[in-house]
């Protein structure tokens, strides 16, 4: 399996050789961690140099707008010779805890999208309490970039109008919640060749183990949930996920 969203470096209740032992004990080969602040860019390297199964991704979570500054852009494409940086993430719009600043996600936003386009990789997209805006940004200003949904959480519908542009949905722990009918009902739709997995570790933890912290190893709970929904095996899961991240992401 691959988790293609995790913050290992936020885990507090493991130290990082644990979680990433007890990844691989679980069959999590390998592991994709986002940058969400400036400061986790040298974190970041510093993992992926330590560690053969560990990549990066580098960018502002939206939520941190006003930490940016455009010499980050320089540092981006100086650490992105690293050929272990595998996409510009996370980066987007979150509507859901402060919208005085709306204008200066969005400005950000494009910033990195460009920049993405520019280095010719990935995007992985935080999109909360967003759709609109960020598909509309996206459909204007992203050229040749991948995009995955990271944690989607639309309907059906928008799922249908993402896959429609090239889309991958990122789906994690929200969809074994006994309540996340919406979640369910967009992996039964999709088709599998657009979905990857991930845990957006140390959150949004998988039942059995939800409301403790979340790692890499209970991605295996989200791709059993899958197959569960969808009525195919947990090895077809696991495979056709991890072709599209090595796809994605050009890991192989």
């Amino acid at each position: 399996m691959i988790d293609t969203h995790s913050h290992i470096n936020m885990i507090e209740t493991f130290s990082l050789e644990d979680v990433i032992a007890n990844a691989k004990e679980n069959g999590v080969n390998k592991i994709i961690v986002p940058s969400a602040y400036p400061k986790d860019f040298d974190e970041v390297i510093k993992l992926i140099d330590k560690h053969d199964n560990v990549y990066g991704m580098l960018g502002v979570h939206p939520t941190e707008a006003k930490s940016w500054n455009d010499s980050l852009i320089d540092k981006i494409k100086k650490l992105s010779d690293n050929k272990k940086i595998v996409a510009i993430g996370e980066i987007g719009l979150d509507y859901y805890w402060d919208k005085s600043f709306n204008d200066l996600q969005k400005e950000i936003f494009i910033k990195q999208i460009k920049l993405a386009n520019e280095l010719e990789l990935p995007i992985d997209i935080h999109d909360r309490d967003a759709h609109k805006d960020t598909f509309d940004i996206l459909e204007e200003y992203n050229k040749n970039s991948q995009v995955i949904m990271h944690c989607f959480s639309g309907s059906v519908e928008f799922a249908k109008e993402c896959i429609k542009k090239g889309f991958y949905l990122g789906i994690g722990g929200v969809v074994t919640f006994k309540n996340a009918i919406k979640m369910k009902e967009v992996v039964k739709e999709i088709s599998l060749d657009k979905i990857i997995l991930e845990t957006d570790a140390p959150y949004l933890t998988p039942v059995p183990f939800r409301g403790k912290e979340n790692q890499p190893a209970y991605v295996k709970y989200v791709a059993e949930e899958i197959a569960k929904i969808k009525n195919i095996s947990f090895e077809e899961v696991n495979n056709i996920t991890n072709q599209n991240a090595e796809k994605i992401f050009n890991l192989s």
